[in-house]
């Protein structure tokens, strides 16, 4: 396996990816500017200081889903039914930042990285036009059981339970191997849309697979810097997503991650994820909660 090649697929990647997120951000200014008469900058700032920390964990592992829809949920600064689309158009930027700085530095086998990235794409491209068309009822219940799951992965992250226990050395899958690792991509491309984050799993899937547990960063990252921009415009064009504080959210977003990529090298993270979990089961109750009141 040549660097030379890795680099170069990668290089490639970064390109597409830029120019990707280039025609969505251009959709997306293009909407809001459309419907400027009707934003609601109420809590503007609250929720673009919460992009800022979601994004800053995100880049060191923990991952900015939760943590953002448990801080919009707390404070009720978002609607229940608008936080799916929000969190995948306010965090695509950001996350192509990330996925810069991580494609560019850690080598993957090229046809690995472009099928589990790819498969990410059309997953969430599907997931986009199902969850977008889900009424607020139904957008609660999956909010609240995508909370507790990524809650127990992380759990299982933080402990190397099941396969985050597996130390790999591989960096990159051939035969079965690289067709699980595509249709698990694929399937975690379709959950992220209904606000599952992608990371955790991501890394347990490239574990059990037997990759090293560095090969995950930019296979996760590039997926959810592909995908992101890609589901991204199908929630602006369905109009679900927050208008009024997403710009302010993908700048400080950015700034996040950047902070956490390029400055802050160790941080001990053990007990803040642990708190972080209990936030997210506390937050998919009140979900639940919400949703049965909608029911009746």
């Amino acid at each position: 396996m040549k660097r030379g090649i890795i680099m170069s697929t990668a290089t490639i990647l970064l390109i597409i990816m830029w120019a990707l997120a280039a025609v969505f951000f251009v959709v997306l200014v293009t909407d809001i500017r459309a419907h400027k008469n009707e934003l609601d900058k109420t809590k503007m700032g609250y929720n673009s200081i919460v992009s800022g920390i979601a994004n800053f964990f995100d880049t060191l592992g923990i991952g900015s889903y939760a943590i953002a829809t448990s801080a919009w949920k707390f404070n009720k600064s978002m609607p229940d039914d608008l936080i799916p689309g929000s969190l995948n158009v306010a965090f695509g930027i950001p996350i192509c930042v990330e996925a810069t700085i991580f494609m560019a530095a850690i080598e993957v086998e090229p046809l690995t990285l472009v099928l589990m990235i790819g498969a990410a794409i059309v997953g969430s491209v599907i997931g986009a036009k199902i969850i977008s068309k889900l009424d607020i009822m139904k957008i609660r219940v999956v909010m609240g059981v995508a909370l507790i799951i990524v809650a127990a992965v992380t759990l299982c992250k933080i402990n190397k339970v099941g396969p985050f226990g597996i130390i790999g050395t591989a960096r990159g899958l051939s035969d079965i191997s690289l067709v699980i690792g595509v249709v698990g991509n694929f399937i975690l491309g379709v959950l992220m849309t209904a606000g599952i984050g992608l990371y955790a799993p991501c890394m347990a899937l490239v574990l059990l697979l037997g990759m090293s547990a560095d090969v995950a960063f930019p296979i996760m990252m590039g997926s959810c810097a592909f995908l992101c921009p890609a589901c991204g415009i199908a929630f602006v064009k369905e109009g679900k997503y927050q208008r009024a504080s997403i710009i302010p959210m993908i700048i400080v977003g950015s700034i996040g991650v950047l902070i956490a990529g390029l400055i802050v090298k160790t941080l001990p993270l053990t007990l803040l994820t642990y708190l972080v979990c209990i936030v997210m089961v506390i937050c998919a109750l009140l979900f639940f909660l919400d949703a049965k009141k909608s029911k009746q």
